[in-house]
């Protein structure tokens, strides 16, 4: 398995839109394995193919709360939502900052498991914020842009300035 690179905000690739995917093949399970391995050395709960410069929409999840394996959906799609619900979110493309975002406490999502079987989730609290939160990525959306424009201007300065100190170059 490799490790893939996570892109950093503000990096423009992050606002791009993944493209659904036609066909399961090993190009794909392969690049699903890589994101699951690339979740756990990075200590993450989810991440999506955007968010390691792969414009396909995929999403890993790590076994949280009441999912007994990983779940890797091809093609995400949420049919129903229900309830609210506001933790701190971070993002491993975002590191170091946690924010409160609405979303919904239940969601219903419609998917492609890589068997190419069509499935459906239930996702309840913490579950159904990780979904929510992958999928936006797959529409070049992050959490941050729940929050007020004077706080998403700030935070842009601020990663601005840590990412050249890192030396990433965008």
């Amino acid at each position: 398995m490799s490790l893939l690179k996570i892109l950093y905000y503000p990096d423009k690739r992050l606002r791009l839109i993944a493209k659904p995917i036609d066909k399961i093949n090993k190009s794909i399970k392969n690049i699903a394995n890589n994101m699951l391995y690339t979740m756990y050395k990075e200590e993450g709960i989810g991440l999506a193919a955007t968010q390691v410069n792969i414009q396909l929409q995929i999403i890993v999840i790590n076994k949280i709360e009441q999912q007994k394996t990983n779940l890797v959906l091809i093609n995400p799609k949420i049919i129903k939502k229900e309830g609210n619900i506001s933790i701190e979110e971070g993002c491993l493309s975002i590191p170091d900052y946690r924010a409160s975002v609405p979303r919904a406490n239940y969601v219903k999502v419609q998917a492609i498991n890589l068997y190419g079987e069509k499935i459906e989730i239930e996702a309840e609290s913490i579950l159904s914020i990780c979904i929510q939160h992958e999928i936006d990525h797959l529409k070049g959306k992050l959490f941050i842009d729940y929050l007020s424009k004077f706080k998403q201007e700030r935070l842009k300065k601020k990663f601005e300035k840590i990412n050249k100190k890192r030396k990433i170059v965008f």
